[in-house]
């Protein structure tokens, strides 16, 4: 049998380069692998699902499932996971305290961003916060002219402006926000001494928020053409099987102390304390070892208006994923 012959488009990362070098590959499957920027590869994915296998933005995806757009079907592989206590930045002649919010304006790159749902998330579940209080302003964070990509379906009373002729990093920097939401920090966040995290103690904040609540925000995930799958249906589960062989050849040489695997000291120490917080799989792949994560962000996504309806993690995943992982 002729093997399929698949694009693939993802960013670069330690746990998936076994299969982009083909020292892990997967079954039945040809690869052509597309280096691009991940900006092009979520925006062509989402508007016209150019690639037979991509790197997909966790939000823009049960956004558009929950619309009923099944063009990708999204495997429980998680190839960007950041905790998101850090992603809250604040004026801190502004806001001290999580009452300081309300009636303040807010900024976020996109509100079906992965990383500023996590982060609403954390502002109203922890901190109490009544997202309905703030005056939310959308636009690029470094340059102006950024629009959502998936349409939403807000909750009422919740204002959420477009600003396409300014960043949030030049509103922020001039008093025209108070704080900004975001996957990465505003350029004043190192440049103006009244811009901060609004967690102090950030760090602490997320190990214990993954030690007590079992949540490790995924941000990117995989998704495959709902095309390939109907035309091959055991692609999904020999695409997750390599991917999980990949991450678990990366987890081993990140715990291997005596060798440096990324050029930063101490990692070692990292793994340590990240296998503990996590309570020993540090970057679990699969449905159920990802339960607690996944329903928090689904319930997120709902509540915020990214989602149009409450979905299950079970929904979102193929059901040959759903169980066992091969070994």
């Amino acid at each position: 049998m002729s093997k399929l012959q698949l694009t693939m488009a993802i960013s670069h990362y330690d746990h998936t380069v076994d299969i982009v070098a083909g020292r892990v590959p997967i079954e039945g499957v040809e690869l052509t692998c597309m280096d691009l920027p991940l900006h092009d590869i979520f925006q062509r994915t989402v508007g016209w699902a150019d690639f037979d296998i991509a790197e997909m933005s966790t939000a823009k995806y049960v956004s558009m499932r929950s619309q009923g757009d099944d063009r990708l079907v999204a495997l429980p592989v998680f190839l960007s996971r950041v905790a998101r206590h850090s992603a809250i930045y604040v004026r801190r002649d502004r806001i001290k305290t999580a009452a300081d919010f309300v009636g303040k304006r807010v900024g976020v790159p996109e509100w079906a961003q992965t990383a500023a749902v996590y982060g609403r998330g954390v502002m109203q579940h922890e901190l109490g916060i009544d997202l309905t209080k703030i005056k939310w302003v959308q636009a690029g964070l470094g340059e102006a002219g950024r629009a959502e990509k998936v349409s939403l379906q807000l909750p009422k009373g919740l204002e959420l402006t477009p600003v396409a002729d300014r960043s949030l990093t030049d509103m922020l920097d001039k008093g025209d926000l108070d704080a900004v939401v975001a996957a990465t920090p505003p350029k004043c966040f190192h440049s103006n001494p009244d811009i901060v995290r609004f967690y102090d103690n950030w760090l602490d904040a997320e190990m214990d928020y993954a030690r007590v609540k079992k949540i490790l925000p995924i941000m990117h995930t995989l998704v495959v053409k709902k095309t390939v799958l109907d035309r091959a249906p055991w692609a999904a589960g020999n695409i997750f099987h390599a991917f999980d062989v990949a991450r678990k050849n990366s987890v081993k040489r990140c715990e291997y102390l005596g060798a440096s695997v990324v050029p930063i000291p101490w990692v070692g120490e990292a793994v340590a304390k990240a296998k503990k917080a996590m309570g020993g799989d540090m970057w679990p792949y699969g449905l159920e070892a990802n339960r607690p994560t996944l329903e928090a962000f689904l319930k997120f996504a709902h509540e915020q208006g990214v989602c149009h309806r409450l979905l299950t993690p079970e929904e979102i995943f193929p059901p040959q994923t759903h169980h066992a992982v091969r070994v």
